[in-house]
């Protein structure tokens, strides 16, 4: 039977720490290396439900996205969120990986899974790691054909399962290079424009990101944060499975089953 540590070294040959941003905490949040594992859940985020159902796996171990300790805990209060994820962990004997900006980074991270679903062909990084420049955050491609904005649309819709669509700026005429970055990031709006995106697909757009663009010309949509980063764990499932298996590993790896907390509203609530 493996151990957390040997995971870990799997997760670094994926996903290198070295890729994470200075502000991130990404790696064994809790638990030992030494701790066996023969059962693995991958999550986005840290929450007490993935504790049920990493028990229901008998995983051993749970890797998620969004990292459970990103903030130094000045106390650990079990009767609130995090502490209660945390609690329950260790007292499931269950340990946790955060694996964050560091698979936003990674080749077949986060925005490689969104370019991946759509198609794009010859990405390339949209801000290149300067150490690992086939690296780095966003990806910017190109459509195997040019499509008319209305067609790209609803390809996107079937690529990624979308919960609602925000859009700010002006509909490209026709979509060839497309940027993307999954989770947070309309602060490379800027970045997207200048490498010569038609549109730039991501999440949780600022408004004056948004009024921003209606300026520049450059066309923005928002899919969601859970929605634009939820389909790398599928992915990241494809790699640790295949690695597991060329390591002659007896482990297996797990999805959770996760929604995006937020929910839109009906529309008969909503003034027009």
């Amino acid at each position: 039977m493996t151990n957390v540590q040997k995971l870990l070294d799997i997760l670094e040959e994926i996903a290198p720490a070295a890729l994470a941003t200075s502000w991130d905490n990404v790696g064994l949040l809790v638990g030992s290396p030494r701790s066996r594992v023969s059962s693995v859940l991958l999550a986005l985020d840290p929450t007490v439900s993935l504790i049920a159902q990493a028990q229901e796996r008998a995983a051993e171990l749970i890797i998620t996205h969004h990292p459970a300790l990103f903030q130094p805990l000045k106390c650990l209060r079990t009767d609130q969120p995090i502490g209660s994820f945390l609690d329950a962990a260790l007292r499931a004997g269950i340990n946790v990986i955060g694996c964050h900006t560091n698979l936003d980074a990674a080749l077949g991270g986060v925005s490689d899974a969104l370019a991946q679903a759509l198609g794009l062909t010859n990405t390339i990084p949209l801000i290149a790691d300067k150490k690992q420049p086939t690296c780095g955050l966003g990806r910017i491609g190109w459509l195997p054909t040019p499509l008319p904005p209305e067609a790209f649309l609803t390809q996107l819709q079937a690529a990624i399962s979308l919960p609602w669509l925000l859009e700010a700026g002006p509909r490209s005429i026709a979509v060839a290079k497309v940027a993307v970055c999954g989770g947070s990031c309309s602060d490379l709006a800027e970045a997207a424009l200048a490498a010569g995106a038609d549109v730039f697909i991501t999440a949780e757009i600022k408004h004056h990101v948004a009024r921003w663009a209606e300026e520049a010309g450059l066309w923005l949509l928002d899919g969601g944060h859970f929605a634009t980063e939820n389909p790398a764990m599928h992915i990241l499932q494809q790699q640790l499975t295949e690695r597991i298996r060329l390591a002659d590993l007896n482990v297996q790896i797990h999805c959770a089953q996760q929604e995006s907390p937020l929910k839109l509203v009906a529309q008969e609530f909503c003034k027009e």
